[in-house]
C-alpha cells in the first residue's frame, strides 16, 4: 500500500476530533490509490434505474404493482422493469432480518431526539460536499422549499428505519426504491442541462454521492446521537449500519461502497472527507435556507414567535457547530451562540445519565422503544397533515 495521506481538516476539529480519539481504532486513512479508486465511482450512476425514467411514462401502473406485490404479479412486464425488480427482489446473502429489526429498534429508541442530528449534522454536513449540492441547487428543492424538503427527508428516514418496514412491499422497502427512482429522474434532468459541468461536478447524483448520503444517515447519525448523550452497544451500532447497508443496496449503491462494518464506514467517511467535503458558496446558500426553515417555527406568533425562532435557530446552530466543528460552521456562516452550545452540552449530560440508568433497569429499553415509536408516529401524522406529503414522491419526478 502506498504512503498514507494526511488527515483532512474535518477530522481535526469539533466532534469529529472526538470521534478520532474515542470511537476510531487504528489508522483509517487511505492512500492515493484508494482515493483514485473511490473517485472512479463519481463517474458512475445507476443504469438499472436510469433506464426506467422514460419507461415509467407509460408503465407507472406496472411499477406500482411490482413495488407492492412483486414483479411476478405483473403480466408481461417491460424487460427493463422486470430486470430492475428481479435484481432488487434477489436479497443479498448477507442480509440478516433479525439484525435489520434490531437496528431499526435502536434507531426508534431515540424518538424525536433523532431528528436533531439528522437535520443539524447529516443534512447540514452534507452541504459541505459542494459537488453533491449542485443537483439540489439545480432543482431548487432545498433552497426554495427547505422546510418541506427537510420534513420529507425526515419522513423518508422514519419510513426506512421503522422495525419490519424493509420487507418486500413494506413502507421502508417502497420508500427506498421510490427515492432511487427520484434520483434517476433528477439525474436525467441534470444531464439535459447544457450548463452541467461534468469536469468540476462529476456525474449528477453519482455513486459516491449516494454512498455519502447513506453514511450521513447511518454512521454520522449514530455518532451525532452519541454526542447528544445517547448510548448504544457495539452490537446495536453494527446492526444500525447493517440496516443502512441494505437500504443502500436497495437504492442501487455498488456493493463495494457499502460498508460491512463500523471500521469500513469510518474509512469510507475519511475518503469522502478527503475528496468530497469541499464547500463553496452554494453550501452557504443551502445552509442559510435550512436555518431559515428552523426559524419558521415562529411564523405568525408575534413576539413569542420571535423568541421561538431565535431559540430554534440558536439550538440547531449549536448542535451543528459542536459536531461539525468551528472551521466548517464558520464557513457555512452558522450562528455562534455560546449559551446555546452550553445548553446542548448540558442536555447531552442529562441524556447520558438517563441512558446509563436505562441500560441497567429491566424493561426500560423496551419502554423507551415504545415511547420513541409513538413520538415518531405522532410526528408523521402532524407533518402529513400540515404539508400534505405525497408518499409516492410524484411531485419530485414531475419537477425533474
Amino acid at each position: 500500500m502506498g504512503e498514507r495521506l494526511p488527515d483532512p481538516e474535518l477530522f481535526r476539529q469539533g466532534g469529529f476530533r472526538v470521534a478520532s480519539r474515542l470511537f476510531i481504532e487504528g489508522d483509517i486513512r487511505g492512500d492515493e490509490r484508494q482515493v483514485a479508486r473511490l473517485r472512479q465511482f463519481a463517474q458512475r450512476e445507476d443504469p438499472a434505474a436510469d433506464v426506467l425514467v422514460p419507461l415509467l411514462r407509460k408503465s407507472q401502473p406496472e411499477f406500482e404493482r411490482a413495488l407492492r406485490q412483486g414483479i411476478d404479479s405483473v403480466e408481461s412486464p417491460p424487460e427493463a422493469l422486470e430486470a430492475f425488480f428481479r435484481d432488487v427482489e434477489a436479497t443479498p446473502y448477507w442480509v440478516d432480518r433479525d439484525r435489520l429489526d434490531r437496528g431499526a429498534r435502536a434507531i426508534t429508541r431515540a424518538g424525536l431526539l433523532g431528528l436533531f442530528p439528522l437535520g443539524d449534522v447529516s443534512l447540514m454536513g452534507g452541504y459541505l460536499a459542494s459537488r453533491a449540492t449542485k443537483s439540489l441547487v439545480g432543482t431548487g428543492e432545498i433552497e426554495y422549499k427547505a422546510a418541506r424538503r427537510l420534513v420529507e427527508t425526515a419522513t423518508w428516514w422514519i419510513h426506512v428505519t421503522t422495525p419490519g418496514a424493509l420487507v418486500p412491499g413494506g413502507r421502508g422497502y417502497e420508500s427506498a426504491l421510490r427515492v432511487r427512482i427520484v434520483h434517476a429522474h433528477v439525474r436525467a434532468a441534470m444531464n439535459r442541462r447544457k450548463d452541467w459541468d461534468y469536469a468540476a461536478w462529476d456525474r449528477p447524483v453519482n455513486q459516491v454521492q449516494t454512498a455519502g448520503t447513506l453514511l450521513l444517515f447511518s454512521l454520522v447519525y449514530v455518532f451525532g446521537t452519541q454526542l447528544l448523550g445517547l448510548r448504544y452497544s457495539a452490537r446495536e451500532r453494527a446492526d444500525i449500519l447493517h440496516l443502512w447497508r441494505y437500504v443502500g443496496w436497495l437504492m442501487g449503491v455498488d456493493e463495494e461502497l457499502l460498508p460491512a462494518g463500523e471500521d469500513d464506514a469510518w474509512r469510507l467517511l475519511w475518503l469522502l472527507a478527503t475528496t468530497e467535503f469541499i464547500p463553496d458558496d452554494d453550501s452557504k446558500r443551502l445552509a442559510a435556507a435550512l436555518m431559515k426553515a428552523h426559524a419558521g417555527i415562529g411564523d405568525g406568533r408575534g413576539a413569542l414567535g420571535k423568541v421561538l425562532a431565535h431559540v430554534s435557530v440558536a439550538g440547531h446552530g449549536a448542535i451543528s457547530r459542536l459536531l461539525l466543528g468551528k472551521t466548517n460552521a464558520d464557513f457555512l456562516e452558522l450562528p455562534d451562540d455560546p449559551i446555546a452550545q452550553a445548553a446542548v452540552v448540558a442536555a447531552a449530560g442529562v441524556n447520558f445519565a438517563a441512558e446509563t440508568v436505562r441500560r441497567v433497569v429491566p424493561g426500560a429499553t423496551a419502554l423507551q422503544e415504545l415511547i420513541g415509536a409513538a413520538g415518531r408516529r405522532h410526528y408523521l401524522r402532524q407533518v402529513t397533515k400540515v404539508f400534505g406529503l405525497d408518499p409516492t414522491y410524484g411531485r419530485h419526478m414531475k419537477a425533474a
